[in-house]
């Protein structure tokens, strides 16, 4: 009785908060939508990975085989270099990408003057908005064999670098495209943050004779470490996506052995050979992966005392 008295309390409250924010939740109502529509219902698809799907007879008429996609991508002898490859590529952009947009910020956090900080905010910001495309094309004008920075190596040098082709150039271009066309845009949030940040705080640290050094790191990273920490959480449930468009743009026949990652194959076996199932459970065993790292990074952040995602 009692337990039943506090659930119609508690819902009592709910109907009370929504209808003293109303205008919140029906703000809440085409981000909701957008992701009832375009993310949540095409999950029904998901169930292609455990059937032999044919495009003339449905979802639904296709014959079910369980398993067998899975085990045969598992006991596919590209598996352990798919793995190898998509693993190499995120820690790399972890590493040399995510730290990135935070030192960024940290320098422009340091311009006095906001005009110009507005304007080399607006220059930095500019690649976000260039297409993949065309950033390959350029970096192909740059590196081919003919190219600006190809020549500039070999006049410094004395030998001739194939920066488009070589399997140990690839995963550096790439991880470069990356930090110049995404950098600027990245630090929208931690300049957000920054802007959140006491400025009594910079005030008491110079009474006490601390530099600009030491206020940067007693003040303003552990001001914005727990924004640090939630991006770095949720860069885990991305940590195997890849890009597959990015990296059939770059990759070869050269450096095919470096470049082929579980988008790409994703892309390969779905787009190309037309193995809708079996390119479905690829793409729900990287999901599950992801989804398994999100909640181990949370629940890590969680022991260390940081807020995590909840």
């Amino acid at each position: 009785m009692v337990a039943t008295t506090n659930k119609r309390s508690g819902t009592r409250r709910l109907l009370a908060h929504m209808l003293r924010d109303r205008w919140l939740y029906i703000l809440l109502l085409p981000g909701l939508a957008y992701f009832l529509v375009f993310k949540y219902a095409p999950m029904y698809g998901i169930i292609i990975a455990f059937k032999d799907y044919v495009p003339f007879l449905g979802i639904s008429d296709s014959t079910w085989v369980g398993f067998k996609y899975f085990s045969y991508f598992f006991s596919n002898p590209a598996f352990g270099r798919l793995t190898v490859n998509t693993l190499t590529l995120s820690l790399l952009n972890i590493i040399f990408y995510f730290p990135a947009p935070i030192i960024l910020a940290l320098l422009l956090n340091e311009l006095r003057s906001q005009r110009y900080k507005k304007v080399v905010q607006t220059f930095l910001y500019v690649p976000h908005f260039i297409s993949i495309v065309i950033v390959v094309s350029i970096t192909y004008v740059m590196f081919s064999s003919t190219g600006i920075v190809t020549k500039a190596v070999q006049s410094l040098t004395g030998q001739t670098v194939n920066f488009l082709t070589s399997p140990g150039t690839f995963r550096s271009m790439i991880i470069g495209q990356t930090i110049w066309k995404e950098t600027g845009w990245g630090t929208i949030i931690f300049l957000a943050a920054l802007a959140g940040v006491d400025m009594e705080l910079y005030e008491a640290a110079m009474c006490d004779g601390a530099g600009r050094l030491r206020q940067l790191w007693h003040i303003t990273l552990p001001s914005i470490r727990a924004t640090i920490v939630l991006l770095l959480v949720l860069r885990m449930g991305s940590v195997l996506d890849t890009g597959h468009e990015h990296l059939v743009l770059m990759s070869n026949a050269m450096n095919r052995s470096v470049s082929q990652t579980y988008d790409v194959f994703v892309y390969q076996q779905g787009i190309q050979s037309g193995q809708y199932s079996y390119a479905t459970a690829v793409g729900l065993f990287k999901a599950v992966i992801s989804v398994t790292l999100v909640a181990l990074s949370n629940h890590v952040a969680h022991r260390l005392g940081e807020p995590g995602l909840y």
